[in-house]
């Protein structure tokens, strides 16, 4: 019988293998495959902002409640590969919005549903999950950035044999999940989670406190930035093939492998944050994460395939540090300033803002934005100055932020980062 550890390994590769395999590349499928505006792209990219919102609570219910929950991610992939099957199909984009919605309902749950599998399958087999999971968890990740070269290396980034590949793995992975260990519902525990509680409904309470709201309204904010790198990075690094002078270099023919590089970046930092927490604290690592943003997207603005290359290779390094500093940042100061009785539901309602809100925000916003001022009408972007708004953008955040945070260093932080570094 395969170790555990294998098992939950290959699982993870093959959940963010799905996503990668599309979520960089979707935009050159959109704007250079079928040609269809950025406000209709902006709201592709909301898709996962409204799943994000009810489906993982709404799963997490099922799975506390009524079936297994390896049972119910084996379904929703296999629900995931026929959408994503039919994609390549629909030869508009009203339609192309309801059917990417439909497949992220499928998908967005099946983040945390792979979390809860792994966590029991660990605890089962009497492993330590805080030592155990994160190597594991990294693989997730080279999955991603796997799919990316896959997709890049068979020339699929504007065709539609990125949706065929991410049904294949999808279904694969459906199909392997009823071979995981079991994790049955535990409805019966005097302590399973109310309605309310699930959907972290109790915790937006805490909106009534300064500290918090301000903590929530900027992981919207960030969140939204998140969108903007995610929906145009690669439509970006794409549309240099139309300037003779760079259609030949290789950042042109295979831009999401240069894409992939944040990815790479991304488990790097990881590892860097205790030591950075330490340092200089939540509030100023958040701070770091904000003046991340304004550089991933300034290099972005001034960088080019070939003399300027150094600069998309800084951004995407960059990136690494961008992303991870907030999200594992914020997620601590969730861990300890908050009342253990609704840490479950306010560590919900910080994804929610991340993932729900605020890729709606971003993904409306700047699909708008892009169409009205930086559209010509041939339809070709103005990028260096959609860069440069957002840009500015994040340099606004980071300004304001230190002064309305209002927030110091203390003993539980103190103990939680002691705990990462072990």
């Amino acid at each position: 019988m395969m170790n555990v550890k294998f098992r939950l390994t290959l699982m993870n590769f093959m959940q963010f293998f799905i996503w990668g395999s599309w979520l960089i590349t979707i935009g050159v499928y959109w704007f250079q495959n079928k040609k269809w505006s950025g406000s209709e792209f902006g709201a592709i990219f909301s898709t996962m902002g409204i799943s994000a919102i009810f489906m993982p609570a709404l799963t997490g219910i099922i799975s506390d409640r009524f079936i297994n929950a390896e049972k119910l991610y084996g379904l929703m992939h296999i629900c995931g590969a026929v959408v994503l099957f039919c994609l390549p199909m629909v030869d508009n984009p009203h339609t192309f919005f309801w059917v990417i919605l439909l497949n992220m309902i499928f998908y967005m749950p099946t983040l945390s549903l792979s979390i809860t599998v792994a966590y029991s399958a660990l605890k089962s087999n009497g492993k330590d999950v805080v030592k155990d999971y994160p190597p594991i968890r990294i693989w997730g990740t080279i999955g991603f950035i796997a799919a990316l070269w896959v997709v890049s290396i068979s020339g699929s980034e504007a065709t539609s044999n990125q949706f065929y590949i991410a049904s294949a793995v999808s279904l694969l992975l459906g199909l392997y999940a009823f071979t995981l260990p079991k994790c049955p519902p535990l409805a019966n525990k005097v302590d399973s989670k109310s309605f309310v509680d699930a959907l972290g409904l109790r915790a937006f309470a805490l909106f009534k406190q300064k500290k918090f709201a301000v903590f929530f309204l900027f992981s919207m904010f960030l969140g939204a930035a998140l969108q903007l790198t995610n929906a145009y990075g690669d439509t970006f690094l794409h549309d240099f093939k139309n300037v003779p002078e760079f259609q030949d270099l290789l950042a042109v023919k295979y831009p999401a492998i240069i894409m992939s590089i944040s990815q790479i970046s991304e488990t790097l930092f990881i590892l860097a944050i205790p030591f950075f927490l330490r340092k200089f604290g939540i509030k100023y690592v958040m701070l770091f994460s904000m003046l991340a943003w304004v550089l991933r997207f300034g290099l972005f603005a001034y960088g080019d395939p070939a003399g300027g290359l150094w600069m998309i290779i800084l951004s995407c390094i960059i990136y690494g540090m961008a992303f991870d500093f907030f999200n594992i940042s914020g997620s601590l100061f969730v861990e300890t300033q908050i009342d253990a009785k609704i840490r479950g539901s306010a560590q919900g309602l910080f994804m929610m803002m991340v993932n729900g809100f605020g890729a709606l925000f971003g993904s409306f916003t700047s699909g708008f934005i892009i169409d009205k001022f930086f559209t010509h009408t041939d339809q070709s972007k103005d990028w260096h100055s959609i860069w440069i708004t957002f840009a500015s953008y994040t340099l606004l955040l980071a300004i304001v932020f230190p002064f309305v945070f209002k927030y110091k260093h203390n003993k539980a932080e103190e103990k939680a980062i002691e705990a990462m570094r072990h």
